[in-house]
């Protein structure tokens, strides 16, 4: 029998542990199926583990829960802008479960974020947004983060970064 959930209840929000793991690469997986490119999904819980709650974690999570069951997460990384001369932070993932969506908990684990990321001297925050997801697009515009007009997200993966990464410079020194 499935277990009810309250949708009353109220809205926490904690740092992710190592023990969240298995909720956090499932909701990953989630969300690549909800935009179509689960494929692209190429890490392993074990991944996430290692990374970031290791020795020194690449990446830090909030977790949302309602009434004790895990509603959504926000994954992010510390930046810096060198044109603004101050540190910020980057969203790598927003989730929200699809059963406690319309109750702003996308919104308060950005909003938290946000907060802790000026807490520590940010000024800013960015995120990439998934070319076809449009209710994403909404969704960020309605909160004033607006698309950056001029500037577009280039990346190389895999065995193509590999090859970038290996190739030898000429006067380069260690």
């Amino acid at each position: 029998m499935a277990k009810k959930i309250s949708m009353t209840g109220d809205i926490v929000i904690r740092r992710g542990t190592i023990t969240d793991v298995d909720s956090i690469y499932a909701a990953l997986l989630r969300l690549g199926a909800h935009i179509g490119a689960h494929q692209e999904i190429t890490s392993t819980a074990d991944d996430l583990r290692r990374y970031g709650f290791g020795e020194k974690p690449a990446f830090s999570t909030l977790i949302a829960e309602v009434g004790g069951e895990f509603a959504g997460l926000c994954l992010s990384f510390p930046i810096f802008s060198t044109w603004m001369g101050r540190p910020g932070v980057y969203i790598q993932d927003l989730y929200v479960e699809d059963r406690f969506r319309g109750r702003k908990i996308g919104e308060k684990l950005l909003r938290r974020v946000a907060r802790d990321c000026r807490r520590d001297g940010g000024a800013y925050l960015r995120l990439s947004v998934d070319t076809d997801n449009d209710g994403a697009k909404a969704f960020y515009e309605k909160l004033g983060i607006g698309w950056a007009h001029y500037e577009q997200t280039q990346k190389i993966v895999g065995e193509a970064f590999f090859a970038f990464a290996d190739a030898a410079q000429d006067g380069e020194t260690e």
